[in-house]
């Protein structure tokens, strides 16, 4: 069976791609699995310095499986089971759709979204846990969970208003309006536009990847909204107490080291990966 998630890996760089082509990558219960677990089997490599997620055919996601819908409108049993195996927790923070788009922002290092064509409902989710998110001119962006009579609930409550702010992240919720490209860089929800978003990130993934890999993850560490919060929830004091952690334990380092005598000799960095 073909996998409905591909990772490849090269030279620091995770290539992760929805596989569902024929569905444009809908989720349904073996999607959420699937990423969930894509993402999981990521963390913990030091050999990964950087992730590009992408979607295979015509879209990034277009959301929901209408299946899952179908199913429950007809009282079948699966439908609902199906929903039921989704929304269990098993003890994390998460239920399994949530993490399908949560585990990009747990990862240690950073994660770019490349969306083009339809990025909708929880599609739009999973490209919101990742940290950049480079869009296609002509992509649509959206939240359409209102037209189902629901809301988002794979983590947008927490990803969106911060990234829009929270008035603009109700009238999203409310209104289930899609965006393109254009539209959703200047209202925060991409990072920029490119004609070719995956290419476009894999190769600003490349260029994180050959910096240090330990400076890359403690910025991510200290500029990523944390499960209870944000940076702004936590007090000003607390803030400046983390950047000096981070700084301190990184001066003196041999990335740190590298990263000086490689500047001054004119010459490629060589990076060890962290333990």
């Amino acid at each position: 069976m073909t996998p409905l998630v591909l990772v490849d890996i090269r030279d620091g760089v995770a290539d992760v791609r929805l596989n569902r082509p024929e569905k444009i990558n809908a989720l349904d219960q073996a999607m959420f699995a699937a990423l969930a677990e894509a993402g999981e089997d990521l963390r913990g490599q030091p050999a990964v310095r950087a992730v590009v997620l992408s979607g295979q055919g015509r879209g990034f996601c277009a959301g929901l499986d209408v299946a899952m819908f179908s199913e429950m409108a007809a009282g079948a049993a699966g439908g609902a089971a199906a929903l039921v195996e989704v929304l269990a927790t098993d003890g994390r923070i998460t239920h399994l759709g949530q993490q399908a788009a949560w585990v990009w922002t747990e990862l240690e290092v950073p994660v770019i979204a490349a969306i083009h064509g339809p990025c909708l409902g929880g599609g739009l989710q999973i490209a919101l846990g990742a940290d950049l998110r480079i869009v296609a001119p002509d992509a649509s962006l959206g939240l359409l969970e209102i037209r189902w009579g629901i809301i988002p609930d794979l983590t947008a409550s927490l990803t969106l208003p911060r990234l829009v702010g929270p008035d603009v992240a109700k009238e999203l919720y409310w209104t289930g309006r899609t965006v393109d490209g254009a539209e959703a860089v200047r209202l925060g929800l991409a990072t920029r536009q490119a004609p070719d978003p995956r290419a476009a990130a894999l190769a600003l993934a490349a260029e994180i990847a050959a910096r240090s890999p330990e400076a890359v993850r403690a910025g991510k560490r200290l500029l990523t909204e944390p499960a209870g919060g944000s940076p702004a929830g936590r007090s000003a004091a607390e803030q400046l107490a983390r950047e000096r952690e981070e700084i301190t334990a990184l001066f003196g380092g041999a990335n740190q080291i590298e990263a000086v005598e490689s500047f001054f000799a004119k010459r490629p960095p060589v990076y060890r990966d962290p333990r």
